[in-house]
């Protein structure tokens, strides 16, 4: 058996079998399951599983298990379970197990309303937070290969005009890179639609015509649409992915609404072609100019602030990125840097925000050297560092410093020295998402990769001072076996 697959059998021994799990599902670090009943989970066990670096509750159980191992653990489970990724375990289990129809109408009906209540419960800013996630996550594969793919042809491209390269030669493996490169950004808010209309139950299709809408591609050469507001030309792709999200979201309540009364007979034909007229038009005439104003008053504001506030705005922003990630509120942070991407060509933020991984790590290394008779605590932190530092912060947030609790504030003001470095230099901008830590170098524009590398070493630097001296709890520096 597998390290993987020996995982994932822990994992259902500690959540009350496989019977007890509805679905198996995954995203970049972390098994999702779902739950039929909670009671039968044993968290205190399942933190203690070899290979699970930490246990999140949610709508889903959440147990992190890190990138790479993640999809392995995950398709082992399934196998097991003997279904596909995101298909339902048992789907007749109620049944089987409660004699009587009226029996398993209840329990279905009791769940669904437990279910719902939970979901009215939660605040429009965490559901909002959740559909962000659902939308982008993803996508974020694509932004990471396609950005690294950039980066080399950028590389490439610097060296060709500096005279290192020859540019007949070299020049068509820089225009090859590109036309990769595109197949995920060119078309982006057409993924992006395409998992709004999901995320809101639309019909995926319709998102992602609206969202093609957008392109203007339709239209004839030398031919404009003009701005009812200003007189101007309507430009294609203006609002950016803020206004994808906002049309297709629109678009999805116009859809529902119609189902609930256009006949069956019907329906494929008409709902379809109201939807996409209507919302055509609102998407062109109204939300794309509005959306613009909103996209590039955000993207120059948040600009200026880095560019004024240099260090102290670095500081700020670099200290309290990791709380975020740690709540899941960096979420909301995709649809920005994707937009400032888009008008600037790279996003001022990105770079900063990465130095709190940064403080993570050189926390962490601190808590290697000072509780190295800690076996325990020592074998959690080498099976994430590695990780940490290509920018992958959650096994070290959850499995180490947070667990402690001071060396995740000292990990923090590590990442908020990081920042100020970045700040203070300006101008350090990353040309596409995904990934930070050492693996966002190839991604900074501009050629400016030394000041994020010396602002990363400064993150590193300052966690690890602050934790080695100020944040190691005396308890963890005891000797613990494994």
């Amino acid at each position: 058996m597998s390290k993987e697959a020996e995982i994932g059998k822990k994992i259902f021994e500690n959540v009350g079998g496989k019977e007890n799990v509805s679905r198996i599902a995954h995203c970049m670090t972390r098994v999702r399951l779902g739950i039929r009943d909670p009671e039968k989970v044993d968290l205190d066990q399942l933190k203690k599983v070899p290979g699970v670096l930490g246990v999140v509750e949610d709508e889903t159980l959440q147990v992190i298990v890190g990138p790479g191992v993640v999809n392995k653990v995950a398709a082992a489970m399934a196998d097991e379970a003997g279904v596909k990724i995101g298909e339902v375990i048992n789907e007749n289990l109620d049944a089987e197990q409660k004699s009587g129809k009226e029996l398993v109408e209840e329990k279905a009906a009791a769940t669904k309303a437990s279910m719902k209540a939970k979901q009215n419960n939660q605040s429009g800013f965490k559901r909002l937070l959740k559909s962000i996630s659902n939308i982008f996550v993803p996508l974020i594969p694509g932004f990471v290969g396609a950005g690294l793919i950039a980066g080399i042809a950028a590389i490439l491209a610097n060296n060709i005009t500096a005279g290192n390269l020859d540019a007949g030669t070299w020049t068509q493996y820089v225009d090859i890179l590109g036309v990769i490169n595109k197949g995920i950004f060119a078309f982006l808010s057409i993924y992006v639609g395409i998992n709004t209309a999901s995320e809101f139950g639309g019909t995926p299709v319709l998102g992602g015509g609206i969202a093609g809408i957008t392109m203007l591609s339709g239209l004839a050469d030398g031919h404009t649409i003009t701005n009812i507001f200003t007189g101007d030309a309507i430009l294609s792709g203006q609002g950016g992915i803020i206004g994808v999200l906002f049309a297709v979201w629109l678009m999805c309540l116009l859809e529902k609404g119609l189902r609930k009364f256009i006949p069956n007979a019907i329906d494929i034909i008409v709902t379809p072609t109201i939807v996409m007229l209507v919302m055509g038009l609102i998407t062109i005439f109204l939300i794309m100019p509005v959306a613009g104003l909103i996209s590039e008053g955000l993207v120059s504001a948040i600009n200026w602030t880095i560019e004024v506030g240099g260090l102290f705005s670095g500081f700020v922003l670099g200290t309290f990125f990791l709380p975020m990630v740690m709540l899941g509120l960096h979420q909301v942070l995709t649809p920005i840097h994707v937009e400032m991407i888009a008008q600037t060509g790279a996003t001022l933020l990105l770079p900063i925000l990465a130095m709190a991984g940064g403080g993570q790590v050189g926390a962490s290394i601190a808590l290697w050297i000072r509780c190295r008779k800690n076996r325990p605590l020592v074998n959690m932190i080498k099976g994430g560092l590695p990780v940490g530092i290509l920018g992958i912060g959650e096994p070290l947030i959850y499995g180490v410093t947070v667990p402690l609790g001071r060396p995740f504030i000292t990990a923090c003001l590590g990442g908020g020295i990081g920042g100020a470095v970045i700040g203070a230099f300006g101008n350090i901008g990353a040309i596409a998402i995904g990934p930070s830590g050492v693996a966002l170098i190839p991604l900074i524009a501009g050629g400016h990769w030394l000041g994020y590398v010396i602002g990363l070493l400064a993150a590193y630097l300052g966690g690890f001072v602050l934790t080695y001296f100020f944040g190691t709890p005396k308890d963890a520096m005891e000797a613990v076996s494994e």
